[in-house]
């Protein structure tokens, strides 16, 4: 099957009249991700009250026969809430599916699909832990990378990577910037890393950045004198 054919199909599955629940078409959204031929994937947008309806439709041998869970995580789309997305594969047909839903900030929560497929136990302790999103019915949300005592979650665009701040990057420099200390543009900061001249052990003590040097414009030729 296509691409196209996966999500038509799912988003049929979960329409059809005979479904347990039957739900409104307007509400899924089926596309296509990028990655060209042989990578690109069907992806299908659920509500989040349909997330585990979604999955297990996805897995039905009957249906898309999608056997194998590849992974489970989030992306922090700030006001707009949390994506939650999953792939999974048919090991059998060689398709793949995304499946993702919209959470609220307020209340981020979906339900925990570990009874479909015990392996998304630990991507779905890490999503909780690096997100803050709930994973109802799961048997057991305890810090999988992170120190108990550990508070916040790291993955949100607003956790304030502090280290970044007290310790400079020790990767490659920003371009401009040379050995010499000559001015280079201000470096832009990511989400979550704050001013360090507003916050952190250099704290009004950063002088602004130096604006660049303008190149002096040529002298005007003079003007041709007519023979």
């Amino acid at each position: 099957m296509t691409p196209e054919e996966v999500g038509e199909r799912l988003v049929a599955l979960l329409t059809a009249a005979d479904a347990d629940t039957p739900v409104d078409p307007e509400t899924l959204t089926a596309s296509v991700s990028g990655g060209g031929p042989g990578h690109e994937r069907a992806v299908v947008d659920v509500p989040a009250a349909l997330w585990w309806s979604a999955i297990a439709a996805v897995r039905d041998p009957g249906a898309l026969g999608c056997d194998f869970f590849d992974w489970l995580s989030a992306v922090d789309e700030l006001d707009e809430g949390f994506a939650v997305v999953a792939h999974l594969w048919s090991t059998r047909r060689r398709h793949g599916v995304l499946i993702r839903a919209k959470v609220p900030k307020d209340e981020p929560v979906v339900e925990s699909v570990v009874d479909l497929f015990p392996g998304a136990a630990w991507h779905e302790r890490e999503t909780h832990e690096m997100f803050g999103i709930g994973f109802t019915r799961h048997p057991d949300l305890r810090p999988l990378l992170l120190p108990p005592e550990f508070e916040g979650h790291p993955l949100r665009k607003e956790f304030v990577l502090a280290s970044r701040v007290a310790k400079a990057w020790p990767g490659a420099k920003e371009p401009g910037e040379s050995e010499a200390g000559t001015a280079k543009r201000a470096p832009m900061r990511p989400p979550g890393v704050p001013d360090p001249n507003e916050w952190g052990p250099m704290k009004g003590k950063i002088p602004p950045p130096e604006p660049p040097a303008r190149r002096a414009r040529p002298a005007a030729a003079p003007p041709r004198e007519e023979s």
